[in-house]
This record gives structure tokens, C-alpha cells and sequence, in this order.
């Protein structure tokens, strides 16, 4: 595979919902660097071509938000030769495993029970909120890495849409990058080639039916109101984005200054 520039968008075989997160405007007029933030779904099945092309990146970390049920499901990422691999779960494997579980085995009965009437919609919304909240430390922990030493840098979780997807929001957030571009950045992971392919391991012919997979769109889409309900979490618990930045995630007034220079040109 022949790479151009590093923010051209390759068509990976095994790796879904890459891009280069470059080129998004911030409110004083600067833009994001092309080549030092990119985002994925996992990198487990990455092809040798696909290695090939992300180690063209010269990418410094990987951050993998994923947690080890994701990882026993999917498998480890694939080894980039002189890269940091930081593994940084966002979830807790117990959190909703019975709940995942039911969505890969469960008939439609059950499926129905759990994910209709917008309780799909509801669950997705709440679990947004909760990480904002609760995982503030490994937030913490990405600005600060970024800012010290830690770019280029490539971060994913399962699809790359939910855990990669804030942990790039909260970055560009401390960026300074407008709001409706993080928005149109997060809702990129819908197209069609982006999206995370669906494993169900029930072989009735109901398993893949039209009522079942519009059950579990809610859980495999990215919609503007689960960005929101993270950015009303902000708003709501700290009063805007630079309290929660400084009180939360510990960004001091230097640290912003430095991630910034890293990241924006």
C-alpha cells in the first residue's frame, strides 16, 4: 500500500473507523496537526498490509480503551515495531457483562426486554455520562502523556467509537476545537465502511433479522445525543469545559499550553 500524506484515509482491511483526526478547526483560528491524533476501532485483525501502513505513521503510543473481556473477545492488537502500546480501560469487564452477553446470545425476546422503547438509546446516554464522570483519572492520564511525549498517537477501543470516541472528544475539547467539529467528527463513525461489524453467536434464522439488528442500532451507532449527554455531564458536574478540565482532569494552564503545541498548527 502506498502512502501519499499521513492524512489520507487508507481503505483497511482489518481495522475499521480509522482516520486522521487533522484538520479540525478551533475556535481562535488554529487547526489540529494532520499526522499526530488518529483514531480506530481495534487493531487485533489488522492485515500485514495494515501493520505495514500504521507503522508508516511513526506513530509514538497506542492507547487501547478496551477492556480484557473486549480483549479476550477480539484479541490483543497486532505488535507496531517501536511503538508504546498503553492499555487504558474505560470500562469495567464486569459493568454490563450480563447485559452484553444477552445482546450476542439472546433471542429476541430478551432483546426486546433490554433494548426496546428507546432503553437501547437510554443505556448508551447513561453509560456516556458515567464515563465523563467516573474515569477522569485515565482522562487525566491521556492530556498529560500527550502533552509530555506522546505523539503521534493512535487511539482506539472495540469499534472506535464510544471509549476512543470521548477520549478524543475530552483532546480536542482541551484543544479548544469547536464543538459542531467534534460533533462532525464523531458522527463520521456511522458510514458504512467505519462501522463496527456486529458479532451475534445465535444461528437461528432470527439472529440477524431486520427487528434484531434494528434492536441493537441504538448500541452501534454514533448519535448526537450521546456526544451531548458527555458534554451536559460537564456542564452539569463542574460548570463548563475549562473547570472540568483544571479541577477533574488536573490540566494546568502550562500543560494546555503544551498539548496545544503538540497538536495544533
Amino acid at each position: 500500500m502506498t502512502q501519499q500524506v499521513p492524512s489520507t484515509e487508507p481503505e483497511l482491511a482489518g481495522v475499521r473507523n480509522f482516520r486522521d483526526v487533522g484538520g479540525l478547526p478551533t475556535v481562535d483560528g488554529r487547526r489540529v496537526r494532520h499526522g499526530v491524533l488518529f483514531r480506530s476501532g481495534h487493531l487485533a485483525h489488522a492485515t500485514p498490509e495494515d501493520t505495514a501502513f500504521l507503522s508508516s505513521l511513526g506513530l509514538h503510543t497506542v492507547f487501547d480503551f478496551r477492556n480484557a473481556a473486549d480483549q479476550r473477545l477480539e484479541g490483543p492488537d497486532v505488535e507496531l515495531p517501536g511503538v508504546r502500546n498503553v492499555n487504558l480501560p474505560l470500562s469495567d469487564p464486569a459493568d454490563g457483562a450480563e447485559f452484553w452477553k444477552m445482546v450476542r446470545d439472546g433471542d429476541l425476546e430478551q432483546l426486546r426486554s433490554i433494548l426496546a422503547d428507546g432503553k437501547g438509546a437510554e443505556r448508551m446516554i447513561s453509560s456516556y455520562r458515567l464515563t465523563i464522570r467516573q474515569r477522569t483519572a485515565e482522562h487525566a492520564q491521556v492530556l498529560r502523556s500527550l502533552a509530555e511525549d506522546s505523539v503521534p498517537v493512535l487511539m482506539h477501543c472495540a469499534a472506535g467509537k464510544d471509549r476512543a470516541g470521548l477520549s478524543v472528544a475530552v483532546t480536542l475539547l482541551a484543544l479548544g476545537v469547536e464543538r459542531d467539529a467534534i460533533l462532525d467528527d464523531y458522527l463520521k463513525s456511522n458510514a458504512k465502511h467505519r462501522r463496527y461489524k456486529v458479532r451475534r453467536s445465535g444461528s437461528s434464522p432470527s439472529a440477524y433479522s431486520p427487528e434484531v439488528m434494528e434492536l441493537l442500532n441504538p448500541l452501534f451507532d454514533a448519535r448526537a445525543e450521546y456526544l451531548s449527554a458527555a458534554f451536559e455531564a460537564i456542564e452539569e458536574t463542574w460548570g463548563g469545559v475549562d473547570p472540568y478540565l483544571e479541577q477533574a482532569l488536573g490540566l494546568t494552564p502550562g500543560t494546555r499550553e503544551r498539548l496545544r503545541e503538540r497538536l495544533l498548527d
